[in-house]
């Protein structure tokens, strides 16, 4: 999938001291990245460059510095996600142009016989679809992904609209900023649909031939135009991302270093053309009030002292990450041919080139994994999502094994990840109070895993029969938690989410530690379960018990 946005590193920058900003040349900066990738068991190679009002500093430099690949600045790559930008912008031109407004419902620029998704009165707008704060899921739950190696391929306008048919909203649009690829297609479309043209012939229009960006493309490169190869972190070559032509400002944009050089320079006011005033008024906070860090596409976040406008991207084997400052003193672009997403992306690195207090990162070396370790982890575990793990030791190496999937020997790295060799995933281990458990990240997404327990153990507290537990209990409109028994355990599943174990730890009280989950059950005077409390993070939502 088209990654979302990783954060929590921008989030926790929020500091009181000025943003160290530095001249770098060409050569300084090759010299950084080098620094970052040098013996990198991803075998990444990184384009980049720092864009100033003084100038610009461009460096390619790849892991494997005695064999690079065959890259440089007009080598095109997938961006992913970075093309919401293009979303907003050109969504900023049809306002000027009068033809929409940001409060528009979305439904009033929908086919016949095409229903938007509603809670309550409030329709969705234009404006929660910018904003992530639609209330739409990532992906519609109707969707089958036939082409894991190419997701997006067989979605076309047809299916987004049925998709939307499948889409049960939990919460009222505005109330909560969730990021939505879903929402992104949508909104491409709708673009398409007033504009009159598809996507990538109005941004070839609109934003590529006014910049300058000749490598820009969505679909088939320009004449000329080479396109990199792109990577999984095991540095096996995968497929390129296709998507349709009226959807791709969800993430189908290709560019090169230079291109997004250009794209760069009229954020900044550098480059005069057109846009030059379109684009500053897109820099503006579009919905403040919701609590959502957005322009019109790009996320607001602080850094240090300062402010920055920010957005990363992901494929199958790319990465992406562009930056800069609000006051437009400086702008970072990285690209890479390597899927970074589930190592924590290129914010480290394009941080750093923003702002010189940001540790830039170390390369990720392979190594021997500590013996204790191992052991710690070795046993049965179950994923949020319900696919059950067994992990065990083979010699000095940690194995992994999915329920019904062929055994895969681990890889284990300097910041102390576990990886298969064959795939793009990472096991993060977690060992609390000497308890080992672990993270499990592939594809974008993070799941906790939590460790089976014996069945007598987990079935049981004072021979509690699972069966009374069982029952589904509504926990708010359109949002309900499923308990059920499955394999001498108890299970739970809420709407939209994947299936949990739960272990008993007292009378009528069961947990799911890796979740911070702890559910109570009260009885009625006959003693039948009747409805649960559940506890997380501070919060209580309770329910009762229904068929």
């Amino acid at each position: 999938m088209i990654r979302r946005p990783s954060f929590s590193l921008l989030c926790g920058l929020l500091l009181a001291v000025p943003v160290s900003a530095f001249a770098l040349d060409d050569s300084e900066l090759a010299a950084l990245l080098g620094q970052r990738l040098q013996g990198d068991r991803t075998g990444a190679c990184f384009a980049a460059a720092v864009v100033r009002p003084e100038g610009v500093a461009r460096a390619v430099a790849c892991a494997n510095a005695e064999s690079p690949r065959a890259i440089d600045t007009d080598t095109a790559f997938e961006i992913g996600s970075v093309s919401k930008t293009l979303n907003g912008l050109l969504l900023q031109l049809l306002i000027e142009e009068g033809r929409v407004q940001l409060d528009d419902p979305v439904q009033a620029h929908l086919p016949e016989g095409v229903r938007m998704p509603q809670f309550g009165e409030a329709p969705i707008t234009l404006r929660h679809l910018l904003t992530h704060t639609s209330g739409l899921p990532s992906l519609a739950p109707s969707w089958r992904i036939t082409s894991p190696a190419n997701p997006y391929r067989a979605i076309d306008i047809e299916a987004l609209h049925g998709g939307l048919a499948s889409v049960q909203l939990t919460r009222a649009p505005g109330e909560r900023f969730e990021y939505s690829n879903l929402g992104a297609m949508l909104l491409s479309e709708l673009i398409s649909r007033v504009s009159g043209q598809p996507f990538d012939a109005l941004a070839r229009e609109r934003v590529f031939a006014p910049l300058g960006m000749s490598a820009a493309h969505v679909g088939a490169a320009p004449e000329g135009v080479r396109v990199a190869q792109g990577h999984a972190p095991s540095t096996q070559p995968v497929a390129h991302w296709d998507f349709d032509p009226a959807l791709a400002g969800v993430g189908g944009v290709r560019a090169s270093l230079n291109d997004m050089v250009a794209y760069l320079q009229a954020q900044l006011g550098l480059r005069g053309s057109p846009l030059t005033a379109s684009i500053a008024v897109s820099h503006a906070p579009v919905h403040p009030e919701s609590g959502a860090p957005m322009a019109m596409g790009w996320m607001l976040a602080p850094l240090n002292a300062s402010q920055v406008l920010v957005h990363e991207g992901g494929t199958g084997g790319f990465s992406s990450f562009v930056a800069f400052t609000q006051d437009r003193s400086r702008g970072v672009v990285v690209l890479s041919d390597t899927a970074m997403t589930s190592l924590g992306g290129l914010g480290s690195v394009g941080l750093h080139l923003l702002d010189a207090s940001v540790p830039l990162g170390s390369p990720r070396i392979a190594l021997d994994p500590p013996a204790e370790l191992l052991e710690a982890l070795a046993g049965e575990y179950r994923l949020q999502a319900g696919l059950k793990m067994s992990l065990r030791r083979r010699g000095e190496a940690l194995e992994i094994q999915a329920e019904g999937q062929p055994a895969f020997v681990m890889g284990y790295d300097s910041a102390g990840d576990f990886y298969p060799v064959a795939f793009d995933a990472v096991l993060r281990p977690r060992v609390e109070e000497g308890r080992a458990s672990f993270v499990w990240l592939q594809g974008g997404g993070a799941q906790a895993a939590s460790r089976i327990e014996p069945a007598a153990t987990a079935a049981t507290v004072d021979a509690q029969p699972l069966m009374d537990y069982v029952g589904t209990y509504p926990l708010m409109p359109g949002f309900a938690l499923r308990v059920f028994e499955e394999g001498g355990a108890l299970m739970a599943q809420a709407t939209g989410q994947g299936a949990f174990a739960l272990v008993a730890a007292g009378e009528n009280v069961f947990r799911a530690d890796a979740f911070g989950i702890e559910i109570r059950f009260a009885r009625d005077e006959a003693g039948r379960v009747k409805a649960l409390a559940l506890h997380q993070g501070g919060q209580v939502l309770r329910g009762e018990r229904g068929d």
